[in-house]
């Protein structure tokens, strides 16, 4: 088994004009994305990954031999791994509405000259998997052997099963939801209030200047209060203390404090305000149901379904997951349940990779080719 080495990140121009689910219609539109391993003569050794809310096309390896670390999903993604580059030709694309090179609030509008701001339109997770089609169709990919994601890339996963089930064997949505419940909705919520209630946001026309950065990072702090679990915290930190001597001070912290305000501000040095907006408000309207029926009964028609929970995920429980794999079964279709056994609550998919390994190597073997 090796890892991928140095790699690049490339970039789609398409000159369309995509009809987005709300009406509007965006174009033409910029997609970046990473490719492991080479597509096989009849197109049909691809393996589509999904990436999660702030996350990029930059799965494996290193852009630079600098580089301090990997890809997100670096451990899974080579020769031999559970992703076998000997075997598939590995894509993941940055998502429609993201701020790593696909168009997004950032990006230059053609009709202003000026970044879009607000004036970006709204986005689904329909329309991210349909541009996603848009870069397959161009890579020359047929079909793909399985689409597989975690968090907002199984909402991603789901809806290529939905969208285009003749093109996919295989879904594996792992930590995700059919729908998003209304506490999910509600942290969403609270995230954007805090960046709105930045004056520095200027009601979205930012660029240029410094931007919201008190906004975004208490967004992304009450964000990965929910991508942990009360006993992830507690290995972690406990109840220590930065500074004993300021205990007694309203700016004294706990160690956990002081985690949480590191992360925020390491989520604003890399990332686009309006594009987190935009992308939890996706999250928010993502329902497979929505237009096509009933929740309980659109299940029919879908590839088989390996579906991965975690044990200890606050933000998508596993009921979540275990639900989809029940509808798809009770609507005839074939899905099987599996689950991560960790304590890292939803953050588990980004950092348990060798049970992931031992859940997806054996069943992408025996997905026929």
């Amino acid at each position: 088994m090796g890892d991928v080495g140095i790699v690049t990140t490339r970039f789609y121009n398409w000159p369309g004009s995509l009809q987005l689910e709300s009406g509007a219609r965006l174009g033409p539109l910029t997609i970046a994305y990473e490719t492991y391993g080479e597509l096989n003569a009849a197109g049909d050794n691809a393996v589509l990954v999904l990436h999660a809310l702030t996350g990029s096309a930059h799965i494996a390896g290193r852009h630079s031999p600098d580089d301090r670390l990997p890809g997100w999903w670096d451990p899974l993604v080579g020769p031999g791994r559970a992703l076998d580059t000997g075997r598939y030709f590995v894509i993941c694309a940055n998502v429609l509405g993201s701020c790593y090179g696909t168009t997004g609030p950032a990006s230059i509008n053609p009709a202003s000259g000026r970044p879009y701001g607000l004036d970006f339109p709204i986005i689904t997770i329909r329309d991210m998997v349909r541009a996603q089609k848009i870069l397959l169709d161009y890579l020359g990919v047929k079909h793909l052997v399985a689409a597989i994601g975690g968090s907002m890339g199984g909402m991603q996963v789901l809806e290529w099963g939905f969208l285009y089930p003749e093109m996919v064997t295989a879904i594996i949505p792992i930590a995700t939801c059919g729908r998003t419940t209304p506490m999910q909705i509600a942290f969403n919520n609270v995230q954007r209030e805090a960046i709105y209630a930045d004056p520095d946001w200027k009601g979205g026309d930012y660029y240029g200047t410094p931007g919201p950065q008190r906004g975004l990072a208490l967004a992304r702090r009450i964000g990965t209060i929910t991508y942990k679990s009360d006993p992830s915290w507690t290995m972690k930190f406990g109840r220590t203390v930065v500074d004993p001597g300021k205990y007694y001070q309203l700016e004294g912290q706990f160690e956990v404090e002081s985690y949480l305000a590191y992360q925020g501000r390491k989520l604003v040095q890399r990332f686009d305000a309006n594009a987190y907006l935009y992308l939890t408000k996706a999250i928010d309207l993502h329902d497979v149901s929505r237009g096509r029926g009933n929740y309980t009964e659109v299940w029919h028609n879908l590839p088989p379904c390996l579906g991965i929970g975690i044990s200890s995920d606050f933000l998508f429980p596993p009921y979540q997951v275990k639900e989809i794999v029940s509808l798809i079964n009770a609507s005839g279709g074939r899905a099987q349940y599996m689950e991560l056994n960790s304590p890292y609550g939803h953050d588990a998919f980004l950092i348990e990779f060798k049970q992931l390994e031992a859940i997806i190597k054996p069943y992408l073997r025996q997905v026929k080719l």
